[in-house]
């Protein structure tokens, strides 16, 4: 088990890709704090089913974009346990639109919570990690961030705006051994695709040369890999997992 005796944090944990980082980063041996937005129902399901197998993990319900319940955050997951070596930020929307029918809403919406709440969360856990001397920053983005995709000018824009973030944070704080990386994903089996047409999904299917749609798990494995000391000299990068879309 590459992570035993380490304790992560994934933003946005309850399902989906944040689900399956959570399991995978449980079974290399991490102890696990996770936070869900709104979906009590489905964090208390993946905390029930992690304590039966003796891991020790907690759910904590968090609104991304507030720097005020960050802050408690961070202090009750150093109260709960002890230290942070992993960061996993993978809390994201979606609020689709064309930009000329673009609500301020729906931008502001997408890049508080894509962009400016993966900041706030990550500001305040660096100050433990330098302590530590040692930390692993992951932050999950998108091939949306390197390609742009029509109708999502605000997702991709956060996704984009949280690669530059990775590259510069990386440079920042790698001296005080803490590595920055981020994984973008292509299109993977989650809600949110889900949410498009059968027709469409097959479209995009077309255009993926393994023709077929990632599973989480497969994003999982990555970002367990990136939090583990295998990767000890991956420092500043994006690792793109999307079945061969942008070769």
């Amino acid at each position: 088990m590459r992570l035993k005796g380490k304790v992560a944090i994934i933003t946005g944990g309850s399902r989906g890709i944040g689900q399956a980082i959570v399991k995978k980063l449980a079974e290399e041996g991490a102890e696990i704090a996770f936070t869900y937005n709104s979906d009590k129902e489905a964090a208390e399901k993946t905390t029930k089913e992690f304590l039966q197998n003796g891991i020790n993990i907690k759910a904590y319900q968090l609104d991304i974009k507030s720097l005020s319940q960050i802050k408690s955050f961070i202090k009750s997951v150093l109260d709960d346990f002890g230290r942070i070596d992993i960061l996993v930020n993978n809390a994201g929307v979606t609020r689709d639109s064309y930009l000329m029918m673009m609500g301020e809403d729906a931008w502001n919406d997408v890049i508080d919570t894509n962009l400016t709440g993966l900041f706030y969360i990550t500001k305040q856990v660096l100050p433990t990690m330098i302590r530590q001397k040692n930390g692993s920053v992951i932050n999950i983005t998108s091939v949306g961030g390197l390609i742009g995709v029509a109708g999502q000018t605000n997702y991709s824009a956060a996704k984009a705006g949280i690669i530059g973030l990775t590259h510069s944070l990386a440079k920042e704080i790698s001296a005080k051994k803490i590595r920055v990386n981020a994984v973008a994903p292509g299109y993977v089996e989650t809600d949110m695709l889900n949410k498009l047409t059968d027709e469409l999904k097959e479209k995009y299917k077309e255009t993926i040369p393994v023709k077929r749609f990632g599973r989480p798990e497969e994003i999982a494995n990555v970002v367990a890999f990136l939090a583990s000391d295998d990767a000890s000299y991956i420092v500043g990068q994006t690792i793109v997992v999307d079945g061969g879309l942008l070769s």
